[in-house]
């Protein structure tokens, strides 16, 4: 059995907070793993590793390996994981540049500049647009990393093209 915690397990325990029993169990041989950001030349392996495991021809260009490095990654591996989930899957080509790596919640006062004096069914329409734009107009992909149904988008995409705010000749396809 393996188990994983951030918590200081013999602290919780001297303090009553955690089972000493079940310390005993969880700790036949435990192994200390520091963060990320403390382990920088386990970057690129890591990324290569998961890169290798999406079962897409997709390599890192020299400003990518670069920006990885550049990043804090507070959310440690699983972070680095879905940064290069969701570049695999938005990628337009072999080869990920930083642009492919950046972080969509790391520039909020930006987006948000951008957004202001919107309407919410205007920024909800962009964001729709710019996802299906950002997939190649693949709506299966779109629905997904939007986190709604597929029916619900090609609802959405129904309602603007009756209101007139879907420009012609995009979205044509299912």
């Amino acid at each position: 059995m393996v188990a994983t915690t951030n918590r200081r397990l013999r602290a919780l325990v001297d303090r009553g907070r955690f089972r000493e029993d079940l310390y005993y169990r969880l700790s036949v041989v435990p192994l200390v793993l520091p963060p990320l950001r403390e382990r920088r030349g386990d970057l690129e392996p890591l990324a290569e590793h998961v890169l290798a495991r999406l079962g897409k021809p997709l390599t890192l260009a020299p400003e990518a390996r670069a920006a990885l490095a550049a990043r804090p990654w507070p959310g440690n591996v699983r972070e680095l994981e879905n940064t290069l989930e969701r570049a695999a899957l938005l990628a337009r080509g072999p080869l990920l540049g930083a642009a492919d790596l950046e972080d969509p919640d790391a520039t909020p006062p930006r987006l948000a500049m951008s957004l202001a004096g919107l309407t919410v069914h205007e920024v909800e329409r962009r964001v729709i647009l710019d996802t299906l734009a950002r997939t190649r107009n693949n709506r299966t992909q779109a629905a997904r990393l939007l986190g709604i149904s597929i029916r619900t988008l090609r609802n959405k995409l129904a309602e603007y093209r009756q209101r007139g705010e879907l420009e012609p000749p995009a979205l044509t396809g299912s």
